[in-house]
């Protein structure tokens, strides 16, 4: 009885000193958002001159996870984040980036409160199946001579980005005792599609598909299509110049991101 005593009585003991150190330890509020950028939100000239308008791109996010690291993680690397401290957002969560106007500002994902302090400068999450089954969906519309193709395009595939420290004109994931900070999850759309304000010898165009493809293989002017019927449908060098792309989607800001399926 005695011995049972003494490891209750050190049992509390240690849990008071953990409830002691987590009420004195420095937190604030972690923010996570999604950008889809101007491409988006505004609409952008293809590679190959379509005019391409968005009413939706719905990207389903999950294991949405934030890591402080020291040193700072190299996504080249392709190794696992080795964290001191992390915090989860989890999942899953599906937006639509291109909701707003605009000059929208990137789409809120969700926060955690309690965060603990310090500089967050790697970021990590999966591309998962919405209720529907697919991770991202794309649907618009692109003009082009006069020609209209109201596109629908399911990408049916999973994806894990594991990425580095946010590159832009601010920083982010700083975050102050008793503030907040936030965290950008950001898609390059214009890998999949190239940009006519780039040189068409641009390392962007030279790797995207544009639109011409998929217009190619619209019924009319209507493009209501799958990854996976894309394999059939698209010549083999197209479809895999797509397949090559798409993981090049992930970013935080200009920054690069491991891919994982």
């Amino acid at each position: 009885m005695k011995k049972q005593r003494i490891w209750i009585v050190l049992s509390l003991l240690t849990l008071a000193l953990l409830l002691a150190a987590c009420a004195g330890q420095e937190t604030g509020t972690l923010t996570f958002q999604a950008n889809g950028e101007d491409f988006v939100r505004q609409g952008f000239e293809t590679k190959d001159g379509w005019q391409v308008t968005f009413d939706q791109v719905l990207v389903t996010l999950d294991n949405v996870t934030a890591y402080q690291t020291d040193p700072p993680y190299d996504p080249l690397s392709g190794e696992a984040i080795e964290a001191q401290s992390e915090v989860a957002l989890g999942g899953p969560y599906t937006v639509d980036l291109a909701q707003g106007g605009a000059d929208a500002e990137p789409v809120l994902v969700g926060e955690v409160a309690g965060a603990p302090a310090g500089h967050y400068n790697a970021l990590s999450w999966t591309m998962a199946p919405d209720a529907s089954g697919d991770p991202l969906v794309m649907s618009g519309s692109a003009e082009k001579d006069g020609r209209v193709v109201h596109f629908t395009i399911d990408v049916d595939k999973d994806f894990a980005f594991t990425c580095g420290e946010y590159v832009g004109d601010m920083r982010k994931g700083v975050l102050a005792k008793d503030g907040s900070s936030d965290l950008e999850m950001t898609f390059h759309f214009d890998h999949i599609f190239g940009d006519a304000g780039m040189p068409a010898n641009d390392d962007l165009n030279l790797g995207a598909l544009g639109f011409d493809p998929f217009a190619a293989v619209a019924q009319g002017d209507v493009l209501n299509v799958t990854l996976s019927e894309l394999q059939d449908a698209l010549p083999a060098e197209d479809f895999q110049k797509l397949v090559d792309v798409l993981p090049t989607l992930g970013h935080v800001g200009e920054g690069h991101c491991h891919y994982a399926s």
